[in-house]
């Protein structure tokens, strides 16, 4: 007995295979009822189906469709002709029918053939009774073969002669049930982006309105035929003996008819001249009127959606010209407010934010790795970290454009991230005694804000793009949280930093008061491990541990602990800047150091509120300690 794995199969191991070579096809070609998946291809040369059942999927079988169409066209363009002209539905056009209604014969049968998608388990079925019962018992089954099966032809077969009757005009457009084929087809290529949605579109709507046009001037010619007195009609004051004139001249008068007043022109040239034409004319004008709202909606649409970021973006301009206005803000921030907002528009393309965060996060990923991965390594601050804190922290940064002359962080404000500069140029300003002055310049890979996220001050600087520039930030939350559990990679950051920090020029130095005093207390603290290591013949790092031979005998500083501001009397007396320090093991090591900083001995530590500090746990990063 075969088992249940053949008779019904996931598209997905067969249909959809991903690749990583550069043997990937274009995504933008599928456009089916079965939709892969994003990052994957169909490939026909690993389709493995049931025997004797065809992949709705195939490349073959979307080609066969696809000729189907085409019929279908002609179909479309046949029926009501033959309707109105019967001479040519049982002479020239016949042959022409019955090859039509053969190739339509054969999809019959191979649709007996045809798996199918289960929209219940999204499994496709291969089981040959269940693909035939599903066909049979729909539909569909009906409406094709009554569409196909050529009656007149029969007809003429088993009586001898040919029948022009009414009823065979009406079984003939049985056939414009094929018109589905062609509504799934623009369907397909509405979500094909290899196609102008657009372009689409208006063929769509230029096929809809010619196939109206014709269908009405066909049955109004036929009403006309059928009259009892051929002069009593719309054609036939006009044209006089019409039925045994020119089959073309015919049709081309009920076109123009048909077209003028779709157009609602109405010349009055040809007009309705019984009761069964009035009737039919109000009939034809109220469906024009639905028609002409959906031609015109529809164009309307397309022409609107081309143009709606710049009606959005003109209006978002206006509003900040109103708030800059209303809020006398000065000239040169509004100029700042504008530049990043037509930024934000120029730049929308490139960020997609509304595509990326709704993708996995892992996709995302990916496309942060990519873009971003680079620069990372360049940065001074991430050089010689683990693959894994890596990916951590690509995976968290956004990317963001500025456009020239803009402060990206300004001096003095709350450190809340820091930003790496992907491509363009910053520079580093300070303002001193009320003027602006220049410090420094910044390249690709460099870093800005992390002085106020490392020692948890106010931003000591002001930075402001010098020409259009993208940067990459990252919250000193998350950085926090992903630094926390990697000791190892925090050892390499600080030494990194610190590294940094020595390279400063002087001038940089002199702007945070704190920061010599930090260098010196570095420096002092490795010449006394250096010189203790070379005394005992040992090279030892910071934790007192042997480092491993070959490896470089500078030791890097180990974490910067707690920092603290200690001040030299009590909280009710004087006010002072106070001295920063790191915070030592113990209170007798406070009191020391505290001796040596202020240049008196204390021996009561209290907080500000007068509390007395009795734990040095109980503190808090950047708390102010006095001591007396």
């Amino acid at each position: 007995m075969m088992s249940s794995s053949f008779i019904t199969a996931s598209p997905l191991p067969f249909l959809f295979r991903r690749r990583s070579s550069g043997e990937i096809r274009n995504l933008a070609s599928v456009s089916s009822s079965i939709l892969p998946a994003f990052g994957t291809v169909i490939d026909d040369g690993h389709l493995q189906t049931k025997k004797f059942v065809v992949a709705p999927y195939d490349r073959r079988y979307r080609g066969w469709q696809t000729f189907l169409v085409v019929l279908v066209v002609y179909s479309a363009w046949a029926s009501p002709f033959e309707l109105a002209f019967k001479k040519v539905a049982t002479g020239s056009l016949m042959p022409v029918d019955l090859v039509v209604d053969a190739f339509f014969a054969v999809d019959i049968v191979l649709t007996f053939f045809v798996a199918y998608l289960d929209k219940s388990t999204y499994l496709l079925v291969l089981d040959h009774k269940k693909i035939a019962s599903r066909y049979v018992t729909r539909y569909y089954f009906a409406m094709d073969v009554a569409s196909t099966v050529p009656f007149q032809s029969l007809h003429r077969l088993f009586t001898g002669h040919t029948h022009n009757g009414l009823v065979f005009g009406i079984l003939n457009l049985l056939r414009l049930w094929r018109l589905r084929r062609v509504s799934e087809l623009f369907k397909r290529l509405e979500k094909d982006t290899r196609f102008s949605y657009f372009w689409i579109r208006y063929v769509k709507l230029i096929c809809v309105t010619l196939f109206a046009v014709h269908s009405a001037g066909c049955f109004y010619y036929w009403m006309a035929t059928h009259h009892k007195t051929s002069d009593d009609t719309w054609i036939g004051t006009e044209v006089h003996d019409f039925e045994h004139r020119s089959i073309w001249l015919g049709y081309t008068y009920a076109i123009y008819w048909a077209t003028v007043t779709l157009t609602t022109v109405g010349y009055g040239d040809l007009h309705a001249v019984n009761f069964g034409e009035k009737v039919f004319s109000i009939f034809y004008m109220l469906f024009n009127i639905g028609l002409f709202a959906y031609l015109v909606g529809n164009m309307t649409n397309l022409v609107v959606h081309s143009a709606v970021r710049t009606l959005f973006m003109r209006d978002s301009i206006n509003e900040i010209f109103r708030y800059a206005s209303k809020n006398r803000l000065p000239e040169g921030l509004k100029e700042q407010m504008l530049a990043h907002m037509q930024l934000k528009f120029k730049t929308a393309e490139l960020q997609q934010e509304e595509v990326l965060q709704d993708l996995p996060k892992a996709i995302r990923s990916s496309i942060a790795h990519h873009l971003f991965r680079k620069t990372i390594d360049k940065t001074y601050l991430f050089k010689g970290i683990s693959e894994e804190l890596t990916v951590q922290l690509v995976s968290e940064m956004k990317a963001e454009y500025f456009p020239p002359k803009v402060d990206i962080i300004l001096q003095n404000e709350i450190p809340t991230d820091f930003y790496i500069l992907v491509a363009g140029a910053l520079d580093v300003l300070i303002y001193k005694n009320g003027t602006e002055q220049f410090l420094s310049n910044l390249g690709s890979a460099d870093m800005v804000g992390e002085f106020g996220v490392f020692f948890n001050i106010p931003q000591p600087f002001t930075v402001r793009t010098k020409r259009l520039s993208q940067v990459i930030r990252i919250s000193h939350q998350h950085f926090k949280q992903m630094i926390q559990p990697q000791n190892e990679d925090a050892k390499i950051i600080i030494t990194n930093f610190t590294q940094h920090l020595k390279d400063l020029k002087q001038e940089v130095l002199q702007e945070i008061p704190f920061l010599p005093e930090l260098l010196e207390e570095l420096n002092t603290e490795q010449g006394m491990e250096s010189n203790e290591n070379t005394h005992n013949h040992e090279p030892v790092n910071y934790h007192g541990n042997p480092t491993v031979e070959g490896t470089n005998k500078t030791c890097a500083p180990g974490p910067i602990t707690m920092r603290v501001i200690i001040h030299g009397h009590h909280p009710n007396e004087g006010d002072s800047k106070g001295k920063l320090i790191h915070l030592p093991d113990s209170i007798d090591d406070l009191l020391r150091l505290a001796e040596k900083k202020l240049e008196k001995r204390g021996s009561t530590v209290v907080m500000a509120d007068g509390s007395v500090v009795e734990e040095l746990n109980a503190l808090r990063d950047n708390d102010h300690l006095f001591i007396f």
